[in-house]
């Protein structure tokens, strides 16, 4: 059986157009990053979405971060239990390997995971209640985000509101980890969390002081 088919045209002639400017204008430094390995000050945990771009919005360049992308950028909770876990794989890498200074949790407007959570927990997505749904055991994560913005209205705002629980949630679920926990207790790493809206451009940071976000 063939598993896998030749890449799109249109991806091929892309590659090849990277490969003509921008690689060749800098080969200097991707040979550098090869050689010397990756060192980048920070993880950046963010959702899967197509329109999330963690690079351009901090005009970051190879090398910089180290970022780990799943359904509505959320973390679970430390739970050894000799499962696969690929998030907790990401994170325990970054901070007892690579030693990242910052860990940056990134949610967004507009996020389907969020709508499914949202949906699934007020009875209007049934399929995502089933034990075969990955996404609807993924979002089990964000169900306390849903308790806590209950009687928020209207629904868009609800909504938005729990985009921003997922950000909360996940900060909270690092704190579970012994490592994470030890290096910001140490000051060796700082989490940080931030929701952007896409179509605004906009970028808000959670202020701890303010117990909210804050546009940037």
């Amino acid at each position: 059986m063939d598993i896998a088919k030749p890449l799109p045209t249109y991806l091929i002639q892309r590659f090849h157009g990277w490969r003509a400017t921008t690689y060749q204008e800098n080969k200097a430094w991707y040979r550098r990053l090869a050689e010397a390995g990756q060192m980048p000050r920070a993880m950046v945990i963010s959702c899967c979405d197509s329109r999330v771009h963690v690079t351009s919005i901090f005009g970051a360049d190879e090398g910089e971060f180290f970022i780990h992308r799943n359904v509505a950028n959320l973390v679970p909770l430390f739970n050894p239990d000799g499962q696969n876990h690929g998030t907790s794989a990401a994170v325990e890498y970054a901070v007892t390997a690579l030693k990242v200074a910052h860990l940056v949790v990134l949610g967004h407007s507009n996020c389907g995971g969020v709508k499914g959570c949202h949906d699934m927990c007020a009875g209007l997505a049934p399929q995502l209640e089933e034990k075969s749904s990955f996404v609807g055991r993924w979002m089990d994560i964000l169900r306390p985000g849903y308790l806590r913005t209950e009687g928020i209205e209207p629904v868009a705002s609800r909504i938005t509101a729990l985009e921003k629980q997922a950000v909360l949630i996940s900060l909270e679920n690092l704190m579970t980890f012994p490592f994470v926990r030890e290096a910001v207790e140490d000051e060796r790493l700082t989490l940080h969390g931030l929701w952007t809206n896409t179509g605004e451009g906009g970028l808000e940071q959670y202020d701890p002081a303010l117990g909210g976000f804050v546009s940037v």
